[in-house]
């Protein structure tokens, strides 16, 4: 499977795209990204030759770690749930939150080994390692297997089902970087891959799926499909030019109305999701703050539109958070609080 990602990224990106394409300078030598939180680990603290390749797996912007955690500690609550337990293991917790630094490093790679030529084209990303050529192709794509052969060994710590979940996901992985040059709703396909973690977390927890997983996931898709538009709205007039696409540039105008319906939408799954769980009144009070979060992104982006985009982004760490403590909390009432009350 790594040699055929390898080899859809050898061959996936364009040979010529249109001149009238932004090049980044090339006399610049702060390799720091534009997006990266000022004063990150990285940046300060990492040795200067690892810098290149701590940047390509993106850990000097550890937002996506947060959300391709939340959904596997979701998965991993709504498992517990299901089967009368209190809490999830902390031992699979740890193995989700090594996994999916590993994971969204590697992804991270790989999706810029097949987008080094459209990263060079696009301000926000002209100073990634691969499109100022600071790594290799090559040096890049032997990081990507060692990043993998990492993840597979905390991958099959899990049971059948999880492996088995785990591996069926590389598909979508190997698929993702390549939708935006065929559709307006790549989102759809990073939601696909993101949030598979509250299916693996669910099977490594329970050795099963059932309704209340799915609807975590599709809650977890709907999600994505938000944040990542509003994201995607920062490269909007860029893309147009290099001919990517994405879900801003199909929305237009109407972008707000759209993140309004992929939250709203959410909300309706991670209710479902309580109905499936027989969740009682606490999941559904903790469950409103995140609700709210949503409400606030949503009022913030009607008020600044795209220069608010980067910043609500980056806010979905906590909004995810607060997801999973609405199910953390139902599993503690149940665990405490029903004895007492029934």
């Amino acid at each position: 499977m790594v040699f055929f990602m390898l080899l859809l990224c050898h061959h996936g990106a364009p040979s010529s795209l249109p001149r009238r394409a932004i090049m980044p300078d090339r006399q610049d030598t702060d390799h720091r990204l534009a997006d990266a939180p000022r004063r990150n680990l990285v940046d300060r603290f990492a040795p200067a030759v690892w810098k290149p390749y701590l940047r390509l797996a993106r850990l000097d912007r550890p937002i996506g770690i947060w959300l391709l955690f939340w959904p596997c500690l979701w998965g991993l609550t709504a498992a517990a749930l299901e089967t009368g337990r209190s809490a999830p293991s902390f031992f699979l917790i740890m193995l989700f939150a090594l996994g999916a630094i590993l994971m969204r490093s590697a992804g991270c790679v790989f999706n810029d080994m097949a987008d080094r030529d459209f990263d060079k084209r696009t301000p926000r990303t002209a100073k990634r390692p691969l499109a100022t050529g600071e790594i290799s192709l090559m040096r890049a794509a032997l990081f990507l297997v060692i990043l993998c052969g990492l993840g597979a060994v905390v991958l099959f710590q899990m049971n059948a089902l999880a492996i088995s979940l785990g591996i069926a996901s590389l598909g979508l992985v190997a698929l993702y970087p390549f939708m935006k040059r065929i559709t307006y709703w790549p989102q759809i396909f990073l939601g696909f891959v993101f949030n598979w973690g509250a299916l693996m977390g669910f099977a490594a927890e329970a050795e099963t799926l059932a309704f209340s997983a799915w609807s975590l996931y599709a809650a977890g898709i709907f999600w994505t499909l938000g944040y990542d538009t509003i994201y995607a709205l920062q490269d909007r007039d860029t893309d147009a030019l290099i001919g990517v696409k994405s879900s801003a540039l199909i929305l237009g105008d109407r972008f707000w109305h759209g993140v309004a319906c992929f939250y709203g939408a959410s909300c309706l799954c991670l209710l479902a999701a309580g109905i499936f769980l027989e969740a009682g009144a606490v999941y559904y009070l903790c469950l409103a703050p995140a609700a709210g979060h949503f409400v606030f992104q949503l009022r913030r982006l009607e008020r600044e539109g795209v220069s608010s985009a980067l910043s609500l982004f980056r806010s979905n760490r906590l909004c995810g958070a607060l997801i999973a403590l609405a199910l953390m909390a139902e599993a503690v009432s149940r665990a405490f609080l029903t004895p007492f009350f029934f």
